[in-house]
């Protein structure tokens, strides 16, 4: 199953951050979440606005995992896992980061840099690709893939017209 809705424009960091919000009210254990998009596009901070809709706690500072790899955020009504694939350059560094096993259990993924890897995404995946319109501005587009993507991008209703 796929579907694909047309983009929403935000105009700012703070717009971009709300969306993700909203989006993590509508989250369910299980959900993966795949982010495409250059340096700077926003990536991170949707996934800030998400750990707060998920009611990660706000001194947990989700900041990019670009370094670490993957961050957890616990105490919210989810665990996150926020992971960054960026500096990866094979495959086989994929299995040393237990991605199958987070991706495969009951928590939320949110994968920053997905398209790097698509075979990380083989399970059914919602992935949002944000691009740059302005300064601030940006262009989020949404395709759900597989059927309970399809259903978390329905809850969500940023894209209903």
């Amino acid at each position: 199953m796929f579907a694909a809705v047309k983009p929403v424009d935000v105009a700012s960091p703070e717009e971009m951050a709300a969306l993700g919000e909203r989006l993590g009210h509508a989250l369910v254990a299980g959900d993966l979440v795949g982010l495409v998009g250059d340096l700077g596009a926003g990536k991170t901070v949707f996934v800030q606005g998400l750990a707060r809709g998920l009611g990660v706690p706000a001194e947990a500072h989700v900041t990019s995992p670009t370094f670490t790899l993957v961050n957890d955020h616990v105490g919210g009504r989810l665990v996150l896992h926020h992971v960054d694939l960026y500096r990866l350059e094979r495959a086989a560094e994929l299995a040393e980061l237990g991605l199958d096993e987070l991706c495969a259990g009951d928590d939320v993924v949110a994968i920053e840099w997905c398209d790097r890897f698509p075979s990380v995404l083989a399970h059914g995946h919602l992935e949002l690709r944000l691009e740059r319109t302005s300064e601030s501005g940006r262009r989020v587009y949404a395709a759900a893939r597989g059927e309970s993507a399809c259903a978390l991008l329905e809850r969500w209703g940023a894209f209903s017209a």
